[in-house]
């Protein structure tokens, strides 16, 4: 029974992974590493990715610091009332409860040209929805609770004894956080970083609602091989579908070898 669980367990691993990064490789290069190339040399391929990169970069620079904050209150703030750190804590999970493609819609509806915040902001001059704005909003709304928890564990389990013995001995709170707390989350502030950037990387809905998916605009990587095999150009499709398989799994690779790299520590 136990080779036969084992066998399962494989099967499963092969249909749902393995077969479909086997078949996707295929097709990127169905057409000889010449049409893998000239895939990702498209004026709009290089567009899509390059938007991608700044949406990755803003998303997980605003994840971490208001991720972290957002855990330190959640576990340190006494002053918060716990029926409202409750209330936060539930809230902090609602991406996970709702579609991306809901959240991307209730994006629209609250900073869409049609709302009074959206016309208020573009009277202005800035342009929130079907623009860059509006994608990394998308972007960190889905990617939120990464940070958090993966900080609020760690905070839990160290206490605040330290920090608060730092405080009696008059450090200041920059530096009872810097000298204290940051080293004892360190790695989790990594490992959410490179959730957070695995994630942006192959966020879709929320982005689509949004972004409208104007080629050259406002188009990201994962919104052009949506296009690409509505346009059943599967080979193209294929090679930039592999390039952010590729940085994913890296980025994977790279949080297993710092668990390693802390466990030796």
């Amino acid at each position: 029974m136990r080779k036969l669980w084992i066998g399962l367990t494989y099967l499963i691993f092969f249909l749902l992974i393995a077969a479909p990064l086997g078949k996707m490789t295929m097709s990127a290069f169905s057409q000889g590493f010449g049409g893998f190339w000239d895939a990702l040399a498209r004026p709009e391929a290089l567009h899509a990715l390059m938007m991608t990169g700044f949406v990755v970069i803003v998303v997980t620079v605003f994840n971490t610091l208001f991720g972290i904050m957002l855990a330190l209150y959640l576990v340190r703030a006494n002053w918060i009332h716990p029926r409202l750190k409750s209330l936060l804590n539930s809230i902090v999970d609602l991406p996970y409860a709702v579609s991306p493609v809901i959240g991307g819609l209730m994006i629209v509806l609250l900073l869409g040209p049609d709302s009074a915040l959206g016309a208020l902001f573009e009277s202005m001059g800035v342009k929130i929805v079907y623009a860059f704005p509006g994608m990394a909003i998308a972007t960190l709304f889905v990617t939120f609770p990464l940070m958090v928890r993966e900080v609020m564990p760690v905070l839990q389990e160290i206490g605040s004894q330290q920090e608060e013995a730092a405080s009696t001995l008059g450090a200041y709170g920059w530096t009872t956080f810097w000298k204290v707390t940051w080293p004892s989350i360190r790695w989790a502030v990594i490992y959410g970083v490179i959730l957070t950037v695995a994630r942006s990387l192959g966020e879709f809905g929320a982005v689509l609602v949004v972004s409208g998916n104007i080629m050259n605009k406002t188009q990201t990587a994962t919104t052009l091989v949506y296009q690409d095999v509505e346009n059943f150009n599967v080979t193209a499709a294929g090679g930039v579908a592999l390039v952010l398989a590729a940085f994913s799994v890296g980025l994977l690779l790279l949080m297993e070898w710092t668990k390693r790299r802390k466990e030796v520590h």
